[in-house]
């Protein structure tokens, strides 16, 4: 089975071409590419999928196994896997996730996408469409008792949970041990929930850590960016086109107000393509 591990600012995950190969026992797979298994540093599993509605379909696995629904890095990175790869020669993509259909737009030079604009559409703000315990209509800002601290708390889906809160100083912070607190946090979340923890430089400028559900912190997610920049705006804490910096590098970020899409644009790479006889596992 070829594979091809790609990075797209921060998150590094392993592409599976799954429109020319039938493949068995996903979880298992999932398992075995992740960094606990094969020693890549894998965030996950990505397979690229035919679609009915639309160019291709995303399936994403976590390193645990389960099935997740979207990340914005991989489904930039996915769009430039089709691209370089000759897949298709289109370079305005609609990308089948169960959180929906998104939008990907590749700017091409020398035959290589090196730029991706994702628009991963309006996120969610209703609790009764994002797994949270709550009876409020949205979850914005609540304070939570986290062991020794307090957090204001809220959530955003795009088909996935993220919650996110504002810190002061989120370099000197200690995202594993806060981190794995509200991930696990079930009178909150009936399941696992990305964290984001943010700090507002000014109006126009965020930092950002992530922990994600099941890994661990990441050097970037582009959906708990977005999470980040949505809450943000809401509060009044910045303004709508917002550089977001993770650990692995800037992303731009906007929402914008007649469409309330969420548009995201950076760099994504690949780092190697290789082959590993998997044939115990799909078979």
């Amino acid at each position: 089975m070829k594979f091809t591990k790609m990075q797209a600012y921060g998150n590094d995950y392993v592409y599976i071409d799954a429109i020319h190969q039938k493949l068995n026992n996903l979880s298992e797979l999932a398992k075995f590419v992740s960094n606990r298994h094969f020693a890549i540093g894998s965030d996950g599993m990505v397979l690229i999928c035919p679609s009915e509605v639309a160019d291709f379909r995303m399936r994403m696995f976590n390193p645990d196994g389960t099935e997740g629904e979207m990340c914005g890095n991989a489904l930039r990175s996915m769009s430039k896997y089709v691209y370089d790869h000759k897949f298709t020669t289109k370079t305005n993509l609609t990308i089948e996730t169960l959180g929906g259909i998104q939008h990907v737009e590749l700017f091409v030079e020398n035959g290589q996408a090196v730029n991706i604009k994702a628009n991963i559409g309006n996120p969610v703000l209703d609790t009764k469409k994002i797994p949270v315990n709550t009876n409020l209509e949205e979850f914005i800002e609540q304070p939570v008792k986290i062991l020794d601290k307090e957090f204001k708390i809220s959530a955003v889906s795009w088909g996935n949970p993220h919650c996110v809160m504002f810190v002061p100083d989120v370099n000197n912070l200690d995202v594993e041990k806060y981190g794995r607190e509200i991930e696990h946090k079930t009178d909150l979340f009936p399941n696992k929930t990305n964290v984001t923890f943010a700090q507002v430089i000014n109006s126009n400028y965020i930092k950002i850590r992530e922990w994600e559900r099941g890994t661990g912190e990441t050097i970037g997610c582009g959906t708990g960016c977005c999470t980040a920049v949505t809450v943000s705006v809401i509060t009044g804490r910045t303004n709508r086109k917002v550089e977001v910096e993770q650990i692995g590098g800037i992303l731009e970020i906007e929402w914008d107000k007649e469409t309330g899409n969420m548009f995201m644009k950076g760099p994504s790479y690949t780092v190697f393509e290789s082959e590993i006889d998997v044939s115990h596992i799909i078979k």
